[in-house]
């Protein structure tokens, strides 16, 4: 009895003096990724959160709604909906199956892959694009989590927004390596370990559209600057040791200078990339590569 006691006394001075802090959470598989490391981390935290306070558990959701069937009559509206977090996943795209397969099947999103990888389910959560299937849930129920469609893009249904526009981008830079030369030996063209650093941070983008569509330049000419995610990926294929085509690739991006020069270096994109990327640096590499190219040949035709 006296044992028993002394351990719960134990326990509460601890609480209190901070010593049963839970160390800070390790995952190996996502080194070199802060963005997820921290969502991980947010994650593990806040599903010791629920469990602490499972009273009070009920999640206020505000989701986007609008139906084309009913354009005139059905204006865009903030949906309430409550979810009980006790038995409901850590992250916002499972709240939105929860409330699509118990509450709702009306409600319209994308989603895929569930990991992170496929881009599908990209919303804007309480303010900032993110992918739904990463964005752990805010466990505070004093507060709704507001979710809406990505911004200033068309809205198809509910969450879902036409990508047609942001897609024909991604084609014009023709993502696909292209050469002048047969591989050596015929069979694969090979690749030093230090030329294949180079497209770290590139590759990895999942096109999402999360850093276009936050993107101010993209808003004011969606037509005519390329955004964010497609340059990334045309820097990638410009930066690959394996592509034939790195000056005519430059070439096509800057015949016209918007596609390129309408970057203004705001960094949203950055900012709101899920996967920890950079192409505010990308495109800055680009610009530069163009700039210095331009002087070559000025020095050349004297």
């Amino acid at each position: 009895m006296s044992k028993s006691l002394l351990r719960n006394g134990y326990n509460k001075v601890a609480r209190i003096l901070g010593k049963d802090r839970k160390q800070k959470q390790n995952f190996p598989v996502l080194e070199g990724h802060p963005a997820a490391q921290q969502h991980a981390e947010v994650t593990v935290e806040r599903s010791g959160e629920i469990h602490d306070r499972v009273k009070k558990l009920h999640k206020e959701f505000k989701i986007y709604r609008w139906n084309p069937d009913h354009p005139t009559n059905n204006k865009p509206f903030l949906q309430s909906y409550y979810v009980d977090l006790s038995n409901c996943g850590p992250m916002v795209l499972d709240a939105l199956q929860k409330i699509k397969g118990e509450d709702d099947s009306s409600l319209s999103y994308r989603r895929s892959c569930r990991e992170g990888i496929c881009g599908s389910c990209a919303m804007n959560v309480d303010g900032t694009n993110t992918v739904a299937c990463l964005k752990p849930i805010d466990v505070d129920t004093s507060k709704p989590t507001v979710l809406t469609p990505l911004p200033h893009m068309y809205v198809i249904k509910d969450l879902v927004v036409d990508l047609t526009n942001f897609y024909h981008q991604y084609r014009s830079i023709e993502p696909w390596l292209k050469t002048k030369r047969a591989p050596e030996e015929g069979r694969e063209y090979r690749q030093s370990p230090a030329e294949r650093k180079k497209l770290d941070g590139l590759y990895e983008c999942i096109l999402c559209a999360c850093c276009s569509t936050s993107c101010p330049s993209y808003w004011w000419n969606p037509e005519e600057f390329l955004g964010p995610a497609p340059l990334l990926h045309a820097f990638r294929w410009i930066s690959d040791s394996r592509d034939g085509f790195t000056q005519e690739r430059l070439q096509a991006l800057t015949e016209d200078h918007k596609r390129l020069y309408r970057c203004r270096t705001i960094k949203n994109c950055a900012a709101a990339c899920p996967k920890s990327l950079n192409p505010a640096d990308a495109i800055h590499k680009m610009k530069t590569k163009h700039m210095i190219s331009q002087v070559v040949e000025k020095v050349g035709s004297m």
